[in-house]
């Protein structure tokens, strides 16, 4: 791939000049806590997207799925993820002992619009609320508790722009690269061989195995 020169960097001041200024209602939408309606749509949300950040401000999101509903809303102000089985690395939780701030997108199938929270979150292992969290008789052994500063809905444009809910866009994930291609090919740059099939049957085997 061709390097290019990085393209021209521009102040807030010109992106708010491009853009203007929002109206009073859209300013209005940002809420301090969860309402009855932030409420319903996080208890119908089976899939969220989280983002935090380490010391250095160095980003990363995370995506978090489970059963509709699967985040606790334990008051208008706090809310409870479960940490199912996963990949160890643990990310999510490096960053937030680095750095509080947590932003998080709740998606409901069919719904062009989406749920953006903000706030501050820690990890926990509250025996009290973990059990609360048990799914076919697994109890998380770690959750995220989110201490909520905002709150808002998001348009639905970029749903629609993407037809995400399409059932036609299904078939963009024929064109690309299977899984097991691409991990055999990072192990190749480690200069480690890897079985193609046992990992299909390994990863296929995990999947079975959601909690």
């Amino acid at each position: 791939m061709t390097s290019v020169n990085a393209p021209r960097r521009i102040s807030f001041a010109e992106v708010r000049a491009r853009l203007g200024e929002p109206g009073d209602l859209i300013r209005a939408k940002v809420y301090g806590r969860i309402d009855r309606h932030a409420r319903r749509f996080i208890e119908h949300s089976p899939f969220l997207t989280m983002a935090t950040a380490d010391a250095t401000g160095l980003p990363d999101c995370s995506p978090r799925g489970d059963q509709p509903g699967f985040v606790m809303v334990l008051d208008e102000r706090t809310l409870a993820i479960p940490d199912r089985p996963g990949n160890k690395l643990a990310d999510s939780f490096h960053n937030l002992a680095e750095n509080d701030g947590i932003g998080l997108m709740f998606v409901v199938p069919g719904s062009r619009e989406v749920l953006r929270v903000n706030g501050r979150a820690y990890a926990t292992d509250e025996p009290e609320v973990l059990a609360r969290m048990t799914v076919k008789g697994k109890v998380p052994q770690l959750a995220i508790i989110v201490d909520v500063a905002e709150a808002f809905f998001h348009c639905g444009r970029a749903m629609l722009r993407s037809r995400l809910w399409d059932p036609a866009s299904q078939d963009l994930a024929a064109e690309l690269s299977s899984m097991s291609e691409i991990v055999v090919d990072m192990a190749g740059r480690l200069g480690v061989e890897v079985d193609r099939a046992a990992l299909d049957a390994n990863r296929e085997a995990a999947y079975r195995e959601l909690y």
